[in-house]
């Protein structure tokens, strides 16, 4: 059997609820973080049709620990991210994994928009002008929130387009599917060590709408539980089992890991 060691004893179990800690709505074109403790769960629901919510990820207790993209995609043999897939740190700990997904591909290779893209897309629109709903890069809407964290630029890596498909043409060109999300769509990433999630609700840098138009979603954490022996995202793949033992190992006091997580009493 593998390690129960959250406080509570419990394994991945069912969203409900009662099980939800804290909500709260994020407008389209704003930023947002917060760390997530080990066995609980972000939950995202888009508000409106064709959401995008760029998103990084890092160890809470060491931010040098951070989602890797390339480690990410080769473990698992994938392009995109889905149920059952697990964001991968540079030192190979699982940090989430996406245990719900209502849409069934999320962009992870097209990055975030810049503020000369946005201003070259949809206009002028500056604060001044437009108040809250002022334009916004969601280059600078991550640095802001990693600002919060004493993070900055040299911390903006490759992040994930939740809510957003891209594909391959077979002439190899990258290309945005418009409204693949619809408003009700749910993702839930289980946080396998405490993480550090920041995310920008902000249009996918290659949504050709010219209206600035960022999609709101809601954010919940709830209490899910660890991953057991059924767990979907360990049984994707054997890489997927082995990193989710090796990250559980980083909580036992019997085996302290090097990489300054907070330890946890196993029961």
């Amino acid at each position: 059997m593998h390690n129960t060691d959250l406080p509570s004893g419990k394994l991945t179990g069912m969203f409900s609820p009662a099980s939800v800690c804290y909500r709260e709505e994020i407008r389209g074109g704003m930023g947002w973080s917060m760390v997530v403790k080990r066995g609980f769960a972000l939950r995202l629901t888009a508000l409106a049709d064709n959401a995008n919510v760029a998103l990084l990820a890092f160890n809470a207790q060491q931010p040098l620990d951070r989602y890797n993209m390339p480690d990410t995609l080769k473990a698992q043999h994938t392009f995109l991210l889905t149920a059952g897939h697990i964001l991968y740190s540079d030192m190979g700990h699982a940090l989430l994994s996406v245990i719900r997904d209502d849409c069934g591909w999320h962009d992870t290779v097209c990055g975030v928009s810049s503020r000369e893209i946005v201003q070259q897309q949809y206009g002028a629109g500056s604060y001044q002008q437009k108040r809250n709903d002022w334009h916004r890069s969601g280059r600078e809407l991550l640095l802001v929130e990693l600002g919060k964290h004493g993070l900055g630029r040299r911390d903006l890596v490759a992040n994930v387009n939740l809510f957003s498909k891209v594909a391959v043409d077979s002439d190899g060109n990258l290309q945005f599917a418009a409204q693949h999300s619809k408003a009700g769509d749910v993702v839930d990433l289980r946080a396998d060590m405490d993480v550090l999630v920041v995310l920008a609700t902000v249009q996918h840098v290659l949504d050709p709408s010219p209206v600035y138009a960022p999609a709101s979603i809601q954010a919940e954490i709830w209490q899910c539980g660890i991953a057991g022996d059924d767990d979907l995202c360990r049984n994707k793949r054997p890489e997927n089992a082995r990193g989710l033992d090796n990250t559980a190992s980083c909580f036992y006091h019997q085996n302290p890991c090097q990489h300054h997580h907070a330890g946890e009493v196993r029961a």
